[in-house]
C-alpha cells in the first residue's frame, strides 16, 4: 500500500508495553487481599499500591517490556484505521447513518475489554461492548509467515474486517444477532455476520483503491489472507479435517467471494449477507 502521506489516526491505543500482561499475572490468593485490605485500613494507604507492592515481593512482573509506539507495526496501523474512518464517514451516510470512530488497542499477550478477557490465541477481535477493536501485531506477523498471507495489504485487509464488526454495531446488526442468537453451522448467524464483516471490508478495499493508495498485488494479497483464514482451511490445517456444523467464519471460497463482492461493488449495501439464500 502507498500509505507514505496517509495520516496517522489518533484513536489507536498502544498498550503492548504494560496493559498486555498475562493474566496469570495479576493472580492473588484472597486471603492476601483480606490482608491487603486490612493493612489499607490500619495505614490509610490505597489498597491498590498495596497490592501492587504484594505482586512484586512475589515475582510478578510490573510491566512488559518496553515497546516503540512509533514501531513500523504500530504506524501501519494508526494509517490504516485512518483510511477506514475516512472511508466508512463517506459511506455510512448512504447507509442512514453517522460514523462514529471506534478505538483499536495494540496488545500483547492477552488483554481485558468489555467483552472479558481475551489471550492472543483468539486472534484480532471486537467488542461491541466498547466499541473497541483490538490486535496483537504479532498476529499479522503469524498471518503471513505461518499462513502464507502475505503483504502490508493482507494485514489491513484484517484490520478492516473489524472495523466492519464496528459498522455493524452502528448499524444494529450485532444488536439484532445477539438477541437472536450467534449460531454457528455453515449458514449461522455467526457466518454471516463475519462474510458481512469480509464484504464491508471490501467496500474499504475499493474506497482506498479510488483513493490511489494500492499497488499491484494489493487485491491478491487480501484475497490471500481471506483464503488462509477459511474455517475449513483452518481446520484441515489443524485437525486434518472439516466440521461444517462448528463453522463460524465462512469457508476460504465464501469469505473471498464476499470481500470480491465488497470490492467490486465499493457499495456496503451490497453485503447483506442475511438476506442472501446463499451465502
Amino acid at each position: 500500500m502507498k500509505l507514505g502521506d496517509v495520516r496517522e489516526s489518533t484513536n489507536v491505543q498502544d498498550r503492548r508495553g504494560g496493559g498486555g500482561a498475562k493474566r496469570g499475572a495479576v493472580a492473588v490468593s484472597g486471603v492476601t487481599i483480606v490482608i491487603v485490605l486490612i493493612a489499607a485500613l490500619i495505614t490509610g494507604k490505597n489498597p491498590l499500591t498495596l497490592l501492587g507492592e504484594v505482586q512484586k515481593q512475589d515475582g510478578a512482573p510490573s510491566s512488559a517490556a518496553p515497546v516503540d509506539p512509533n514501531d513500523p507495526g504500530a504506524v501501519f496501523t494508526r494509517k490504516v484505521l485512518a483510511t477506514t474512518e475516512d472511508a466508512w464517514k463517506e459511506m455510512l451516510p448512504k447507509l442512514g447513518k453517522t460514523y462514529e470512530e471506534p478505538t483499536l488497542v495494540l496488545f500483547r499477550d492477552g488483554v481485558p475489554s468489555a467483552c472479558g478477557f481475551q489471550e492472543s490465541a483468539v486472534g484480532p477481535f471486537y467488542c461491541p461492548g466498547d466499541r473497541h477493536a483490538y490486535v496483537d501485531l504479532d498476529f499479522l506477523a503469524d498471518l503471513q509467515k505461518k499462513l502464507g498471507a502475505e503483504g502490508d495489504f493482507a494485514a489491513a485487509y484484517v484490520i478492516a474486517h473489524e472495523v466492519g464488526h464496528h459498522v455493524q454495531t452502528l448499524l444494529g446488526t450485532s444488536a439484532r444477532v445477539r438477541d437472536e442468537g450467534k449460531d454457528k453451522g455453515p449458514t449461522g448467524n455467526a457466518v454471516r455476520m463475519e462474510l458481512q464483516a469480509d464484504c464491508y471490508a471490501g467496500a474499504w478495499g475499493a474506497y482506498v483503491k479510488k483513493k490511489g493508495l494500492l499497488e499491484v498485488g494489493d487485491v491478491e494479497q487480501a484475497l490471500g489472507a481471506a483464503a488462509a483464514i477459511g474455517d475449513d482451511t483452518l481446520q484441515r490445517r489443524a485437525r486434518g479435517r472439516v466440521s461444517p456444523e462448528t463453522f463460524s467464519h465462512g469457508t476460504s471460497e465464501q469469505r473471498v467471494r464476499w470481500f470480491k463482492r465488497g470490492m467490486e461493488s465499493g457499495d456496503p449495501s451490497a453485503c447483506d449477507t442475511f438476506g442472501a439464500s446463499s451465502l
